[in-house]
């Protein structure tokens, strides 16, 4: 939860920031006074306190750079390398920063002081350098190390919550595709087709057997190979095709599909939204494309919206595009034209 508090200041930078940025300061300089029996350090109480101030606001801005918002989506691996490989560039980047102040720091000073600025600058490297050394790197792993927990606290956060999406979109997309309604269209259609058809009725059986298998199955999963949730969405598809005759057209480009994974049932998912959403008549078929355009799987309908919409089953595409999110670390994209409807989904490798 601290981790959490102070993360937010460092984001937002207000003036509680700051002020917080100040006491911090104060603190560390009474702290040093009391263990140098008031003594004081580095020059004047005055001096040490702007140098401090300085010098953690810079340390600050660049954690907030480099630490805050790591990418999303990573593996817990790939996330501790990118922690370690940011922590690096921290103590870089901050030890060169505090170097480059405290130089000038000192040459500010001594040409307040009437002092010599060369004799000053190469005294400091000369006398006082390794006296500088020990606790400015042990303050740049304090720090760090700070931020490192915020990142690892951020981190559980994200895994938690991951947790519960998953579980809700597992539920929600299961009460959708068994709910009362498409399952009685379906009962209705084998029920005709065993009369008129039963070759046909057999093989809408099977269909259906299949799609619940695949939802059961892959459900739970991450992500499955695009092949399988395309083929999947090809015999969802027929479910509605022999329903609704030539009502809704729908062709898949397969093209390189064993080169990617995706998310299970997000295919489904955009097929039902089109459906769900739109109007289909013999005159006026709903056309619905899959098709490949770089690392995104795009699915296309020409719009037809319905005069009265359903009530939503609670999955919608808010859902789907914060489960993407946080499977791929990318965006969902959504454009919708005076024609048609776009939704391209992020390819996995």
């Amino acid at each position: 939860m601290a981790g959490i508090v102070i993360e937010k200041l460092v984001e937002k930078r207000g003036l509680l920031f700051h002020l917080i940025v100040i006491l911090f300061s104060l603190t560390i300089i009474l702290v040093f006074s009391l263990f140098n029996h008031g003594e004081s350090v580095q020059g004047s109480q005055l001096s040490f306190f702007i140098l401090l101030f300085i010098q953690l606001e810079v340390f600050l801005f660049i954690a907030r750079k480099i630490f805050i918002g790591l990418k999303p989506g990573l593996t817990r691996n790939e996330f501790t390398k990118s922690v370690l490989l940011h922590f690096a560039l921290f103590i870089s980047i901050c030890f060169l920063a505090a170097l480059i102040i405290y130089i000038v720091f000192i040459t500010i000073q001594s040409a307040i002081q009437g002092e010599d600025v060369t004799s000053a600058v190469m005294g400091f490297f000369n006398d006082t350098f390794k006296e500088w050394l020990k606790p400015t790197l042990g303050g740049l792993l304090f720090g760090a190390a700070i931020f490192i927990f915020i990142q690892w606290q951020d981190a559980l956060k994200r895994e938690q919550m991951f947790r519960e999406e998953s579980l809700i979109f597992q539920n929600e997309t299961l009460k959708s595709q068994v709910n009362p309604h498409f399952l009685f269209n379906s009962l209705n259609t084998v029920s005709s087709l065993i009369q008129s058809d039963p070759g046909k009725a057999e093989e809408f059986i099977n269909n259906l057997s299949s799609v619940y298998r695949y939802i059961l199955e892959n459900g739970k999963k991450d992500k499955v190979l695009l092949q399988s949730e395309l083929d999947f969405m090809a015999r969802y598809f027929d479910l509605h095709r022999v329903r609704d005759e030539e009502k809704i057209v729908l062709s898949i480009d397969y093209t390189g599909a064993d080169s990617y994974q995706i998310l299970p049932v997000s295919l489904q998912i955009l097929l039902e939204n089109a459906i769900k959403h739109n109007t289909a008549t013999r005159e006026n078929p709903l056309k619905i494309s899959v098709y490949f355009e770089g690392q995104y799987i795009v699915v296309k309908n020409n719009i037809q919206k319905k005069a009265s919409q359903l009530k939503s089953t609670g999955i919608g595409l808010k859902n789907l595009s914060e489960r993407v999110r946080l499977i791929s670390g990318k965006s969902l994209i959504i454009e919708e034209t005076n024609d048609f409807f776009i939704v391209k989904l992020p390819l996995l490798k």
